[in-house]
This record gives structure tokens, C-alpha cells and sequence, in this order.
């Protein structure tokens, strides 16, 4: 009998079925001719790369799950593998999808007119029209219900003033999807680029996420018309559904980034010879990096009950919390020992270790932090809501 693969130990891969082994591979094959060879440099150079976003549109990775409109109809596994190998790359990478995949082309699907589905999501399918996802704002990113970003109803418009913050691909949006408390409760809009009064900035000098484009959106009295606002999203729940549908291939793609460094220290440890043996030949390495293959087979068979779930309309939002914490934190985790175990040319972009750590210290904070997730779960289990 074979030995386990080390990046699958418990043959994961073997419960795909033909579809999702050849999703993962188209991908796979693209990070590792397209996206390895540039990232490291786009990193240092605090540069989302563009050139990509129309091969990400013609291997059909806007609105993967999606039905109609352009979207690849495909299940949410095969959405798992897809941010898996593009986290693999780098989280900005499957960020980017993420954010135009279930932060805006679901929106729209879900909670949008006829007209604004046919208007953008055909195009942002294509990746000719971009979208990013206003909600987290200024003074709070934990508690989304004290949002100050207020619409006001005046005729037949609506008048939108507030701030937004930490809104991946805003300066590269075409249309915002923007979240404001109105006199009936919390409601969704379009609000394009160009429109009088809306500013998008980038924000400057990050040290994660650098190959990725982060921004703050500014509207000041932002005139929009009823046409505008996505008519069936009512309520705080609605935004927040958006929110799960990223949770979801975050859990996923996290395990490319700890792959990619498990990967990694095992090509360093057998090659890096100290005190006369190679590193792999020690207890101590080989203790770590056997925690790191129990931490991500681990990952991989929750990722994988979590999408069939998923699939079969059963999965609960707390579920998905817990993929997210539980994988994040592994990821970050191995992350940080590969980190370890690369020594001092660990520091340098020469390795992938330091710029997947450095991104996954932003992935464990956005979209709900380990301690919200944490605490999810945990009302879940009592019965009792302790934010």
C-alpha cells in the first residue's frame, strides 16, 4: 500500500467526484502558471495584478455557483476548490473573487430586480464590470446593526451620506453594493462609479494583503434612483447572508495558503542541512510538521462535509463560523512555522511563508473575527447570545 500524500494525508481528493478533481486542477495549473511567478513581485510592489482578472473570467471564476446570467451553474464544492488553489497563490487573489463572486454577483442574484440582474451580472461574469461590498464602515466592523451610512427617501430618489471602510476592489468597482440604514431598516443599493458625490480612496501603506486593492468609500449626499436599490433585500439579514456565502470560501481557501507552506517546509527541512543532517531528519521538525498535516487533513475533510451540506440546502451559518475559525486559525498557524522553520531567509519574499502569514493575519480578522466566530458557535451551543 502507498505511502498517505503529505498534503493529503487521508486522500481527501479521492471523495471529489471527475467534476470537482477537474475544477481543481484547471485551477491549479493557472496559480501555478499565472499567479506564482508574479505574486511575490506585486506583493513588494503593492499591486493588485489586472492582467489576470480576464483569464479568471474565461476559466468561468465569477459566479462559479451561480445559475444563469453568465454564472458556471457549478456546486459549492466546486466554489471551495476554486478559492482553495487561488488562496494557494494568495488570499488578495481569491479575495478578489470572493468579493465579485458572493459579496456581489449574489447579492444581485439573490436580492436584485430583474433589470439588475440582467444589467450586471452577465458583465461582471465576464469580468468586464467589477463590484466590491460596502458595509463595514469607520467606527465598526464587529457590530454591523450601528452602521451610521444612512438613505434617505426624497421623491422618486434616494439620498445616500456615510463612510465606508476596508472595502476590497473599491477603487476597481464599477458598482458598490452599499449597505444604509433608511427610516425602515437596513436596505441594499447600486451605486456606480461616477455617481456625484461617491469617492473611493485607497488605503495606503498596508503590511497584508498588499497584492490586493483595499479602499474606503466616501458618499456625500450620493443621489440614486429607486431603480437603484435591490428591492428584495430587507433587514440587516440580508447583507449578512452575503457575508456567509464569503465565510464560505474563505474556510476553503485558506487551506491552499497552508498547503502551499506545509509544501514548503518540507522542501526546506530535507534539504537544509544542520549540525550534519538534514532539518527533516529531527524530532522537533518532524513533530511540527506532522501537526501541521493533522491541522490541515482536518480542515480539508470540515471544508469538504461543509460544502455537501451546503449542497444539500442543510448548512446552518454557524457551521460555516466554525469552518472559518478552525481554518484560519490552522492556516495562520502553519503559516507562522514555516515561517519558523525557513529561519532567517524566512523574512524575505524568496519564500511564500511570510506573505501568506502576513495576509492571513488580515483573512482571521475579516468578515468576522476568530472571537466572533468563536462566540457564534458558542450561541449556538447555550442557547444564549453573549456579544
Amino acid at each position: 500500500m502507498a505511502s498517505p500524500h503529505p498534503l493529503d494525508f487521508f486522500d481527501v481528493r479521492s471523495l471529489l467526484s471527475d467534476e470537482e478533481q477537474a475544477v481543481q486542477d484547471a485551477v491549479a495549473r493557472f496559480v501555478d502558471e499565472r499567479v506564482i511567478p508574479i505574486i511575490g513581485e506585486c506583493f513588494e510592489a503593492d499591486r493588485f495584478p489586472m492582467e489576470l482578472v480576464p483569464q479568471l473570467a474565461e476559466l468561468g471564476l465569477f459566479g462559479v455557483s451561480m445559475e444563469g446570467y453568465g454564472g458556471a451553474g457549478m456546486n459549492s464544492v466546486c466554489y471551495g476548490l476554486v478559492c482553495q488553489e487561488l488562496e494557494r497563490g494568495d488570499s488578495g487573489l481569491r479575495s478578489f473573487v470572493s468579493v465579485q463572486s458572493s459579496l456581489c454577483m449574489f447579492p444581485i442574484r439573490r436580492y436584485g430586480s430583474e433589470e439588475q440582474r440582467r444589467r450586471w451580472l452577465p458583465e461582471m461574469a465576464a469580468g468586464r464590470a467589477l463590484g466590491c461590498f460596502g458595509l463595514t464602515e469607520p467606527d465598526g466592523g464587529s457590530d454591523p446593526g450601528t452602521m451610521k451610512t444612512h438613505a434617505r427617501r426624497d421623491g422618486s430618489d434616494w439620498v445616500i451620506n456615510g463612510a465606508k471602510m476596508w472595502i476590497t476592489n473599491g477603487t476597481l468597482a464599477d458598482v458598490a453594493v452599499v449597505w444604509a440604514n433608511t427610516d425602515d431598516g437596513v436596505k441594499g443599493f447600486l451605486v456606480e462609479r461616477g455617481a456625484k458625490g461617491y469617492v473611493a480612496r485607497d488605503i495606503k501603506r498596508k503590511m497584508s494583503l498588499r497584492a490586493s486593492v483595499t479602499s474606503e468609500l466616501f458618499f456625500d449626499d450620493v443621489r440614486v434612483p429607486e431603480a437603484a436599490r435591490l428591492p428584495d433585500a430587507i433587514g440587516l439579514a440580508a447583507p449578512l447572508s452575503c457575508l456567509t456565502q464569503a465565510r464560505y470560501g474563505i474556510a476553503w481557501g485558506v487551506l491552499g495558503a497552508a498547503s502551499a507552506c506545509l509544501a514548503e517546509a518540507l522542501e526546506f527541512a530535507g534539504t537544509r542541512v544542520l549540525f550534519g543532517r538534514p532539518l527533516s531528519h529531527t524530532q522537533t521538525i518532524q513533530r511540527r510538521l506532522a501537526d501541521m498535516a493533522r491541522r490541515l487533513t482536518a480542515g480539508r475533510l470540515l471544508a469538504l462535509q461543509l460544502g455537501r451540506l451546503k449542497d444539500q440546502g442543510r448548512m446552518h451559518h454557524s457551521q460555516v463560523s466554525l469552518a472559518k475559525w478552525n481554518n484560519v486559525r490552522l492556516a495562520l498557524d502553519a503559516a507562522r512555522e514555516t515561517r519558523d522553520i525557513l529561519g532567517g531567509g524566512g523574512i524575505t519574499l524568496d519564500h511564500h511563508a511570510i506573505r501568506h502569514m502576513l495576509n492571513l493575519e488580515s483573512v482571521i480578522t475579516y468578515e468576522g473575527t476568530e472571537t466572533i466566530h468563536e462566540l457564534v458557535v458558542g450561541r449556538e451551543l447555550t442557547g444564549t447570545a453573549a456579544f
